[in-house]
């Protein structure tokens, strides 16, 4: 399968999640699902920034996905010690 294809299924997942647990009412685990969402894109953004030549904004986009990496890790922890 191609990167692209799962990148944007792990996106469309992660969103998903997001909308549904706001409309259940857990804004945690909707926080949570839209950090993965955004360090996923990010993430994979930086890749493709990189391999059209964009250093610069790879660099940018990778350092985003390394800051939405550790919100997700927080928010789980603030998750599992509630």
């Amino acid at each position: 399968m191609n990167t692209k294809w799962i990148s944007s299924i792990l996106v469309a997942v992660f969103s998903i999640a997001a909308i549904v647990c706001i409309i259940i009412g857990n804004f945690n685990l909707a926080v949570l699902a839209m950090t993965i969402m955004f360090a996923l894109s990010n993430g994979f953004r930086a890749k493709s920034f990189k391999e059209q030549g964009y250093v610069k904004e790879a660099k940018w986009m990778k350092y985003m996905a390394i800051f939405f990496s550790i919100a997700s890790i927080a928010v789980l922890i603030i998750i599992f010690t509630e």
